[in-house]
């Protein structure tokens, strides 16, 4: 077992990365064909090896392409001699449109100030329509502790009047009992 791991470590060392990769994709070998892929370069398999399949990549030179396709790098135009009124006319162009930006922004900037002030004051009359509303909330809960208290109030002194008719009467029915029996 030791022999065949350290085997398959060596082999994996010599492996390249692209053959590891296409290795990887497949496990047919496939025909002497070459691949095209583009005009500039070409894929061709050579015969397997142990470790697995192996590719050369030929890439072929910009001179090889062939004439109708466009080249890569293709020489930019000569620049033409720009006269000192069309520079003036092109810095008085830009002045314009950094201008104009700088007013666009201005007035996005107080359209934001306009927005903000205005979510600000509808917050401000929020706050002071609750802040009432709490207040009348205290206001008549204050209300109505008072005249439970006051109620409560009442119907002990209307008690205590009970009680001090009954003790009255109890008196005098204690004074005519003692009369009459007396």
């Amino acid at each position: 077992m030791a022999n065949t791991v350290s085997a398959y470590k060596e082999k994996m060392k010599e492996m390249s990365v692209l053959s590891l990769i296409c290795s990887c994709f497949t496990t047919q070998p496939h025909t002497n064909s070459i691949y095209q892929y583009g005009a500039d370069m070409e894929v061709k398999p050579i015969n397997k090896r142990l470790s697995g399949q192996s590719f050369e990549v030929i890439l072929k030179a910009p001179a090889d392409l062939s004439p109708d396709r466009p080249q890569l790098l293709a020489p930019h135009p000569k620049r033409k001699d720009i006269s000192v009124d069309e520079l003036q006319k092109r810095l008085e162009a830009a002045e314009d449109r950094r201008k104009s930006q700088e007013a666009q922004v201005l007035r996005q900037l107080a359209e934001k100030r306009d927005h903000e002030r205005e979510v600000l004051h509808r917050a401000l009359v929020e706050n002071n329509k609750f802040s009432r509303l709490a207040e009348e909330k205290l206001n008549h809960k204050m209300e109505a502790r008072k005249e439970n208290r006051e109620a409560h109030l009442m119907a002990l002194k209307q008690r205590l009047r009970e009680k001090e008719k009954h003790a009255a009467e109890v008196r005098r029915n204690k004074e005519l009992q003692a009369e009459l029996s007396g």
